[in-house]
């Protein structure tokens, strides 16, 4: 799963909302994972975060915070690892509200049809609301 991973459709979040969204992921010398999303929205801007794996009997669920942030569940629902990943993730927030993450990622800028929908299917039945996914801008992205 490390390496670079572009978003292609994703629910809204308010910390996304630019275009050519990328994720890239490193092991630390200390078994940690660095995590470095950028995006571009009037100029290109990077967060770094942390990514650990809490079980490694259930290595797909995985942990992530920016910022000092509490760890939040990332699980990894699918990946063949050199094409797409599907990504789910959920919170309370202050024991109010219920928040929803959920992502399609390419190890390219955009995906074959095929790949999309076989994602969509496996959001479909953990229950993801499709009809609030959104594409992300891809288009006339630069790559560093």
């Amino acid at each position: 799963y490390l390496g670079r991973w572009y978003e292609i459709e994703k629910l809204p979040a308010s910390f996304a909302k630019g275009k050519c969204i990328e994720s890239n992921f490193d092991v630390r010398k200390d078994g940690t994972i660095q995590v470095i999303n950028k995006q571009y929205k009037d100029k290109t801007r990077k967060v770094e975060g942390t990514m650990i794996i809490p079980d490694p009997r259930e290595a797909s669920k995985l942990g992530i915070s920016f910022s000092y942030t509490p760890y939040s569940p990332y699980w990894v629902l699918s990946t063949d690892y050199t094409t797409v990943a599907v990504v789910y993730s959920c919170t309370d927030v202050l024991r109010i509200f219920h928040v929803e993450y959920a992502w399609i990622l390419g190890r390219s800028r955009f995906l074959p049809a095929e790949a999309t929908r076989y994602a969509q299917g496996l959001l479909l039945e953990e229950g993801v609301d499709l009809f609030k996914m959104r594409s992300t801008d891809q288009e006339f992205c630069k790559d560093e």
